[in-house]
């Protein structure tokens, strides 16, 4: 494949828009709803995440039991990966639906299919019950996860940021970002709170089931306040002017390969950022340097707390100095904190851990909020949602999904403690300079165009 790519130039600001929306003048509770409706399944998917990968080892025991609990916790973290793999699949068809169908569509099918495969997996039988039937159905709940969880983010994050006003998209865009980090922290506080208050026997007999239980009334929340709003501004003008496309999938990866691929780009350095500062952390802290789990986790939460704070404020960021600069800021940021930031983790020493953690998420929080905009901002409206869940589940899966077991490889390998952050600081080396050099200025572009933002950094392959 022969790439070529010409430098990044300036975008036109957006003309004078008639939308109230454009003017900022959206009512401030449909502000809240839209904010609330946007965030809960991007919360809801990180909640469980995070739930299933800290009770990996009793679902390993109940699910796939063995003599060897190795064996078994292998066998449960093999199905929390399998879910990566589903991926790309459902951002490509939930994607194609955002675009076809409406966004208010896709999300509405993304949080159902989350819920119900959710709250199936806290009220499946285990093995001991119902046998070979039991790992198997687990395997084919957590696929329908991972398919849902493809077509999440980028609508989310387009349905947020086409009801945003102009100067704010960046700070409408924290939300979903931040969002992430509280499903995080979510499943981490109440795995924590049953660990610690309930015994090991009560855990394994129906303790592990309640946090999976939990996210069914969530999802029923969130599927209300998605239809409860009506589709965004931009896709009604789309509908209104018959300009809706009925092949998106076909048209993205034709006619937006260059937005596509920088979308790639800065979802690998965002996404394997934010796996790291969110699950690989806990593994390192407690494997490599020996802290104690609950220590390990305590330290991870008020982390993930402080980063959802600084999302805003790194949407505000972007607002005022625009997307390529603090997008270029974080990504060499990432590049440079980050071994020194595992020197401080490798410390042991429980504030020197956060004062670490919390250096390494000023910098992630301003690539995860771009990362938002820059899906929505470098697509026509037209194939928005299929063109930004193309790039975005592909690195994900590629790069992002992979990190945390690439770097626990890394850390088996070599005695040195800051080992595993070399593979973040190769990979966000390399981001930066392709975005350096092709990554357009988009703030202020019009979202109701039809014409792609990244057509300024033409790809021909």
């Amino acid at each position: 494949m022969n790439a070529e790519m010409t430098p990044h130039t300036e975008v036109p600001p957006e003309p004078q828009s008639t939308s109230a929306i454009a003017d900022g003048a959206l009512a401030p509770q449909v502000s809240k709803r839209v904010a609330v409706a946007a965030g809960i399944g991007h919360f809801l998917e990180w909640f469980d995440f995070a739930v299933y990968g800290f009770l990996a080892v009793t679902i390993g025991q109940l699910f796939f039991p063995s003599e060897n609990p190795t064996v078994s916790l292998l066998s449960s973290l093999s199905v929390f990966g399998v879910a990566f793999l589903f991926r790309p699949m459902g951002g490509l068809i939930i994607g194609a639906l955002g675009d076809r169908l409406g966004r208010r569509a896709a999300l509405s099918l993304a949080i159902v299919l989350m819920g119900v495969c959710t709250l199936a997996i806290g009220l499946l039988p285990t093995y001991e019950t119902i046998g070979i039937a039991a790992p198997i159905l687990l395997v084919i709940l957590r696929c329908a996860q991972g398919f849902s969880a493809g077509g999440e983010y980028a609508g989310a994050a387009t349905f947020l940021i086409e009801y945003a006003p102009n100067g704010r998209r960046g700070l409408w865009s924290s939300v979903v970002s931040a969002g992430a980090a509280l499903g995080v922290m979510g499943g981490g506080v109440v795995t924590l709170l049953l660990a610690s208050s309930i015994s090991s026997e009560e855990m394994s007999a129906w303790g592990w089931r309640v946090p999976f239980v939990v996210a069914g009334p969530l999802a029923v929340l969130g599927l209300y306040l998605r239809i409860k709003l009506e589709d965004t501004p931009i896709f009604r003008e789309l509908q209104q002017a018959h300009e809706v496309e009925h092949a998106p999938l076909r048209s993205a990866s034709k006619k937006s390969r260059s937005g596509i691929l920088l979308v790639f780009t800065c979802t690998a350095v965002t996404g394997l950022g934010f796996y790291y500062l969110a699950t690989f952390v806990i593994t390192f802290l407690t494997v490599k340097v020996n802290m104690a789990r609950t220590d390990a986790l305590q330290l991870s939460i008020l982390a993930l707390l402080i980063y959802a704070t600084m999302c805003p404020f790194a949407g505000m960021i972007g607002d005022r100095i625009g997307r390529r600069k603090t997008m270029l800021i974080g990504t060499i940021g990432i590049a440079l904190v980050t071994i020194p930031c595992f020197m401080l983790l490798g410390t042991g020493n429980w504030f020197l851990g956060l004062a670490g953690l919390v250096i390494f998420a000023a910098f992630e929080a301003l690539v995860n909020v771009m990362l938002g905009v820059l899906m929505v901002e470098l697509f026509p409206a037209r194939l928005r949602v299929s063109g930004s869940s193309i790039g975005f589940n592909v690195a994900q899966a590629m790069i992002g999904g992979p990190g945390p077991f690439v770097a626990t490889a890394i850390a088996s390998a070599f005695a040195l403690i800051v080992a595993p952050a070399f593979y973040l600081v190769v990979v966000a080396f390399i981001c930066f300079f392709v975005l350096l050099r092709f990554l357009p200025e988009t703030k202020g572009v019009s979202l109701s165009s039809n014409e792609a933002v990244a057509t300024h950094s033409q790809i021909s392959v």
